[in-house]
């Protein structure tokens, strides 16, 4: 029995839905969360309008599931810097590296993060997604400072970060050097934190 002529064959795409989150982190690069239609998503994922509604509830369960691979994605990266160091002198030079030369050095990555914290400054649900990142960022800081340290690192490459990539003039990898040693290294005088 052969189907009807009018009837499509449904082709058989077991990567669309990982397609359309991937198309979804694109698109949200180049224009922002507010330009990501579903249809502009769709396009650049090549399926149908009928696909997305099919693997996602909405346009926020996307974003979501978006979201939360590149904040996956960037945390792994991160985490893989910090286990290849061995002692806290390499953790340091691994952070510098983060800051100079590895994180949001993609401008599509500052854009998708910028657009993620504006996101999560406005709904708690994205509020989690950033406090998981961030809490897995802590978490490998903590292999080789205390959790004090850790804490005040992250901020401290979260924020140089964002100046290295918004910045017209270009940073000198000294100066994030003296930055990461002021934050890691105990003031003369001062007692080690406990661990």
């Amino acid at each position: 029995m052969t189907n009807p002529p009018d009837r499509r064959r449904r082709r058989f795409d077991p990567d669309r839905r990982d397609r359309i989150i991937d198309a979804c982190l694109a698109v949200i690069g180049e224009v922002g969360v507010a330009g990501a239609s579903s249809r502009r998503i769709a396009a650049a994922a090549d399926v149908s309008l009928g696909s997305m509604t099919y693997h996602f509830a909405g346009t926020d369960e996307l974003l979501r599931e978006a979201f939360g691979r590149f904040a996956r994605h960037v945390s792994d990266r991160f985490e893989d810097h910090l286990a290849r160091a061995t002692d806290a002198d390499e953790a340091r030079r691994a952070v510098v590296d983060l800051i100079t030369s590895d994180v949001l050095v993609d401008p599509r990555e500052l854009v998708l993060t910028h657009e993620l914290y504006t996101l999560a400054a406005r709904d708690p649900g994205y509020r989690e997604l950033t406090h998981a990142w961030m809490a897995r960022s802590r978490h490998a800081l903590e292999r080789h400072f205390d959790p004090a340290t850790a804490r005040l690192l992250d901020a401290l490459i979260e924020g140089l970060t964002i100046h290295r990539a918004l910045d017209t003039e270009a940073h000198d990898p000294d100066e994030v050097r003296r930055a990461v040693d002021l934050v890691t290294r105990p003031l003369a005088g001062t007692p080690p934190t406990p661990t």
